[in-house]
């Protein structure tokens, strides 16, 4: 890596990364010229791929026109257009779109609207938003509230209300079949009794991801949880929150993962893939029978200032319009078979691997220590932090959290953006093979009775 002057930016830590010089399609550039495949579509955002030209050329040609017109000034073609585009995509009824600049916007953005529904419609007594651990909803303090991950949430408790929550389906650590629909309804049901638990009167909403992103690694629900929850949401009168800011824009193999169980939600947020990382955008869809009581009792009490920005909104119209152009969904469902299957067979392989999951482009891989125990890996090894490293190391960018609430247990996501093909998919298997030949001999070392 050449030498760096210092850098005046702060994130996570000190660690340097290379300077990224470009980017095409799945591949990174360094300065230097190393080349990287990104094999976690960033943080699962890029999903049409690097420096895509007919979306660079929609943002050249919206910014000849105007790069912002503010929401209360000026409505913008561009904005009237990607929320047409997007009320077209949403299931039946989510007709209106507020426009934001990230997820954790999004979530902020739903939980404030259904409050202000629950407040407009003569229910004041519900405020409490339910959500499931662990999980993942954004790092501002609305939407930490509902995310269950403990490095994260810990440090601010204090300055957060505690909002209830329910186990994550995780039936792979709890040596049940996911496939057997009791499964999916002794899940489920947890729902139905923390809403009785806390009061029916008091609680606003249900916050899920339809598939688990980076807190639960790719999890998808046992058959029938879903279905049972939407259920048990329409029978308590508890407003149903889709997040779909990664499931969303076609990575599971649909539009949006909600669709794989033909779930109607009152409210679905979306944000990474739906701009795919070309701009910071977001969007919040919501049933005209949530708004427009809001509408009525005066309006909707929130904003951002970016919320619709015409540029922002041309790129992401371009986005939506390259993922039916090239026909991404459809090949985020192929290429997510292969894929999963292939790292199906790395399992087979290597013992540490102790589950795959996932749908579509959206899938993952979770390291232990023991199959029939389903133990993790110590903690100390950073396991999940060393493999990521290893990988970047040979030129392949994978993405990680620890599955077991922030402090245990390793997961590995490999998200390729949605125009990979078969060979690419080869590429990234071969990559992941040669980075876990190299951390099997540190996992040895470390364990004198290693998987």
């Amino acid at each position: 890596m050449a030498q760096q002057q210092k850098s005046h930016l702060f994130y996570q830590s000190r660690r340097r990364k290379p300077v990224l010089d470009q980017a095409r399609g799945i591949y990174m550039w360094d300065v230097d010229g190393k080349r990287y495949l990104d094999g976690s579509s960033g943080a699962m955002v890029c999903n049409i791929g690097h420096s895509n030209e007919n979306v660079l050329a929609a943002m050249r040609l919206q910014m000849e026109k105007s790069t912002f017109g503010y929401r209360l000034h000026f409505e913008t073609e561009a904005s009237e257009k990607l929320a047409a585009k997007t009320a077209s995509l949403t299931p039946e009824g989510l007709d209106k779109v507020f426009f934001v600049s990230g997820g954790s916007e999004a979530v902020e953005s739903a939980m404030k609207l259904a409050r202000q529904y629950a407040v407009a419609t003569g229910q004041s007594g519900r405020w409490k938003v339910i959500s499931r651990a662990p999980s993942y909803h954004g790092c501002t303090l609305g939407a930490l509230a509902i995310t269950s991950y403990d490095p994260l949430t810990e440090p601010f408790e204090p300055m957060m209300p505690a909002m209830p929550k329910i186990p994550a389906p995780r039936a792979y650590l709890d040596g049940l079949d996911p496939d057997d629909e009791a499964t999916g309804l002794h899940y489920a049901n947890m729902l139905e009794e923390k809403i009785i638990e806390e009061g029916p009167d008091t609680v606003l909403a249900f916050m899920v991801e339809p598939v688990g992103g980076a807190s639960t690694g790719a999890l998808v629900p046992p058959k029938g949880y879903m279905e049972r929850v939407q259920e048990i949401c329409r029978q308590y009168g508890v407003l149903l929150i889709l997040d779909e800011v990664m499931t969303g824009a076609g990575r599971t193999g649909k539009f949006l993962a909600g669709e794989h169980w033909n779930l109607a939600p009152d409210i679905i947020v979306m944000s990474k893939g739906f701009a795919a990382g070309y701009v910071p955008l977001g969007a919040m869809a919501a049933h005209d029978r949530v708004v427009e009581p809001v509408l009525d009792a005066g309006g909707f009490q929130h904003g951002f200032t970016y919320a619709g920005n015409p540029l922002a909104c041309a790129a992401g119209l371009a986005v939506l319009d390259e993922i039916e152009r090239q026909g991404l969904v459809a090949n985020a469902e192929r290429m997510g078979t292969l894929l999963k299957s292939r790292l199906e067979d790395l399992m087979q392989r290597y013992p540490v691997i102790g589950d795959v999951r996932g749908k579509g482009l959206l899938t993952a891989f979770e390291f232990v220590s023991d199959r029939h125990t389903m133990a993790p890996l110590p903690a100390s090894l950073a396991a999940h932090d060393r493999f990521v490293s290893i990988a970047y190391e040979n030129g392949l960018i994978v993405y990680s959290r620890r599955t077991r609430g922030g402090y245990e247990g390793d997961h590995i996501l490999v998200c390729p953006p949605m125009i990979v093909n078969e060979n690419q998919v080869e590429e990234i298997i071969e990559m992941l093979d040669l980075s876990l030949k190299q951390f099997m001999g540190e996992v040895h070392a470390a364990l004198p009775q290693s998987a």
